[in-house]
């Protein structure tokens, strides 16, 4: 139960995206078995890691 209150999901981030497009992102996750914000997540934790950035990194 603790690792979840570590990774509180506390903020949103809007993001303006052409209508076609989201449509089939979020189709595409259905088919998968999955949620367009899950994917968005996922997508920012490995842009993350590939740059070296976070939380870990920022501190100093």
């Amino acid at each position: 139960m603790a690792k979840r209150a570590k990774h509180k999901k506390d903020a949103q981030l809007m993001i303006r995206i052409n209508k076609a497009e989201r449509d089939d992102f979020v189709e595409l996750c259905e088919e998968l078995d999955t949620s367009a914000a899950r994917e968005v997540r996922r997508f920012i934790r490995a842009f993350l890691k590939e740059h070296g950035a976070g939380k870990e990194t920022l501190k100093g």
